[in-house]
């Protein structure tokens, strides 16, 4: 199983990201390089892009990223060589895990991070990936790093959007 690895930086932006969309979830794209040919390698997410939750009903417990935005974004990425490599979003005032609604519309090529947010505070921040033969997520291992890899500039931009 691979690990996922994520700046401080990025981390703290989608943590302020939740904070600001509470009591709704926020939701945003996870960038990454492609990935190895290895699926156990570690997956480094490079950027976060947040994007509105177009969910047309209670977005308290739902969120949308309408497919425009993702073909939008994954035209933009496509001279850097990077890809979209998952979704983040926010559990308001429930725990960062999956929903059975999440488990039912994900797709197993992608990472999935769920931040768990009170009115107070983000708790936990956990990674899960959808197993392509059962149709059920999976926690990877969420891995916090001090500092970007080398030559890799931290939200760069895109997180800004």
């Amino acid at each position: 199983m691979r690990s996922i690895a994520v700046s401080g930086a990025l981390k703290a932006a989608m943590a302020e990201h939740a904070r600001r969309a509470y009591p709704e979830e926020c939701c945003g794209f996870l960038i990454a390089e492609p990935d190895p040919s290895d699926p156990s390698q570690l997956r480094t997410i490079l950027d976060v892009v947040p994007v509105p939750n177009e969910f047309e009903g209670e977005r308290r417990r739902r969120f949308l990223v309408r497919p425009g935005e993702l073909r939008a974004l994954e035209h933009t990425l496509e001279p850097s060589g990077r890809v979209v490599a998952g979704f983040y979003h926010s559990h308001p005032d429930h725990p960062a895990r999956p929903s059975q609604y999440d488990q039912d519309h994900a797709w197993p090529w992608y990472t999935y991070i769920v931040l768990g947010v009170t009115e107070k505070a983000v708790g936990d921040t956990r990674a899960f990936e959808l197993d392509p033969d059962s149709g059920t997520f999976s926690e990877v291992p969420l891995v916090t790093e001090t500092a970007p890899p080398a030559g890799v500039p931290v939200a760069r931009g895109l997180a800004s959007r």
